[in-house]
Formats: structure tokens, sequence, C-alpha cells
């Protein structure tokens, strides 16, 4: 078994963790990001991987210097949420399990990316890290087909299957894990999501628009204040027409097809069903959504 450091921060990086405590790794140290602020609230708090480092008894640091001095034999890097000094690779060799089918979505946001490109499959690779971004050479890659899942449940699957996929890596210790193979194809970058990106544009086409509510994040407004739209489907255009934005039972008229909305949730309020939320406000057929002061008319 190896004595390795481990970088991570966000709950996908949980399981991996867990996985090579359960294999017998030595992880003599955890580093992750500072607390902050995590939900509504003022009060700070430590990340899940923190947290589920001081569970199981680990030794936590929020300082990436600590990693050169931890006597580790590798490094493993979960969205840790920054990128690793190339001194610190040479004090320690590291590897990182990335959410995609690298080269495919490199970068901060491979799960959301890969829904909005409207991507038929995508998965899990280990690579061992280098200074560029999600450059270094490729040691195990596992596919998933995407289906409809949303964001939340896809990267949770894809957390699972990766620290299934490390600790197979790991299996015979790091000094036998292999140089890996180079990446291949062209790569594609996965920026940040934008919070201006989340906003459902309604001229676009229903099926683009369901893929930006599979973030989990995407909103609209109507009658002067913010709503999200948790869950959709695309579904034919009313027959009643009218301009995109415009509301006909639960359903949207967009640029190509209807969005029958499924569960919202107001601003201040908590998720509910449409049909319950459009009980509550009683819109007239044909009212829009989208339209109100500060947000441009039919996206455009």
């Amino acid at each position: 078994m190896s004595r390795l450091v481990y970088l991570g921060t966000p709950e996908p990086a949980v399981p991996p963790l867990e996985a090579l405590v359960e294999a017998g790794h030595d992880v003599v140290l955890v580093v992750s990001r500072p607390e902050a602020r995590r939900g509504r609230g003022t009060r700070v708090s430590p990340s899940p991987v923190a947290w589920a480092a001081g569970r199981l008894g680990l030794s936590v640091t929020d300082d990436l210097e600590d990693v050169a001095a931890s006597g580790a034999e590798l490094g493993v890097v979960v969205a840790y949420g920054r990128i690793i000094p190339a001194r610190l690779l040479d004090a320690v060799p590291m590897v990182n399990l990335h959410f995609s089918l690298l080269p495919r979505w490199r970068g901060a946001a491979p799960v959301e990316r890969a829904i909005l490109a409207g991507d038929a499959e995508t998965g899990v690779c280990v690579m061992r890290l280098e200074a560029g971004l999600d450059t270094g050479p490729v040691l195990a890659c596992r596919r998933v087909d995407m289906d409809d899942e949303h964001a939340g449940a896809l990267t949770e699957r894809l957390s699972r299957l990766g620290a299934e996929l490390l600790a197979g890596v790991l299996e015979d210790g790091a000094g036998h894990i292999g140089p890996g193979e180079p990446q291949r194809g062209e790569p594609t970058y996965a920026a940040k999501i934008d919070p201006e990106e989340l906003r459902l544009v309604w001229s676009r086409p229903a099926a683009e628009l369901h893929r930006l509510v599979r973030l989990d994040r995407a909103w609209t407004t109507f009658a002067g204040r913010r709503l999200r739209v948790l869950d959709s489907r695309p579904v034919p255009e009313p027959g009643a027409g009218g301009a995109p934005g415009a509301l006909y039972g639960t359903t949207v008229v967009t640029g190509a097809g209807g969005l029958e909305l499924l569960t919202v949730q107001p601003e201040g309020r908590r998720p509910m069903g449409a049909v319950e939320w459009r009980r509550g406000v009683r819109p007239a057929d044909g009212d829009r959504l989208g339209t109100d002061p500060g947000a441009p008319e039919d996206g455009r």
C-alpha cells in the first residue's frame, strides 16, 4: 500500500477519499480549501472533504505548502479547486481523477459542459498530473452513457465510479502505476459556468433549455421575481402559440417547441411542483416569463 497525500474539496471528492482509506492506503495528509460560508447564513464550515477527513481520523490542512513536507509517495487530486504549482509536482508526483473523457472537457466544469453540449456519453479518467491544465498522460478511463440525468446525479455517479477506478489504478501501489498514455483527440475546455449563462432565454430551442435546467440552477423571472426551474421536459409547442416565454398551463413557448415546467422554486420559497406554483400565482394563459425590467425580452 502507498503513503498518500489527498487534495480535494467538494462532496464529489469524498467517495474517492473513502475508497483509498478502505483499500488500506496510508493517507498521511488531506489538503482542502479553507473553511468558507456554505449555503445560507454567515457561519463558516469546513469543506465536505475536510469534514470527511476529520471523521476518518486523518490529518487535515488548508495550506498547500504542507504537501512538500508530508512524506507522501504520491498525491491524489480530486476537484481540489486550485492549480498545483510545478515545484510541488517536482516534490511529490501526483495523479488526478477528472470527471470527463479526456481530452474532451479539460477544465473547471466538465460535467456541466458535457450536458450543455448534448454529449451522449461522458466518463472519468485518472491521469498523471502535469503543470498544464488537465494535459497529463492517462492511466485509466471509464465511459458512461449520460441519458437525461441532472448534473448533481451524474456527478455523484461519476464520483463513485471514479473511486473504484482510482482504487484499481493504485491497487499495486504508487510505484507500479505506469507512465500512462498520451491524450489523443481534439481538446475542448470546460470553462466555469457564469451565472448569466443559467438564465433561460426563451427564444432558444426547448431541447437546449432543458439541458440548461439539468444543471440544477437555471432561472427565469415572473412578475418581477426570480423563478428557478428545477425540472422540465421538452414537449410540442402549445397549440395557442405565442411569443417565446408565453406560458400556457405549465408549458412555456420556446424558439422551437415547448418546455413543460415540472418543478420550480419561487424566490424565497421552497421547491414545488409547477402545477402548485401556477395555482398560487394564477397567471393568465399567454402571460410571459423572463420579460421583467432588466431581463432581455425573449432573451434578445
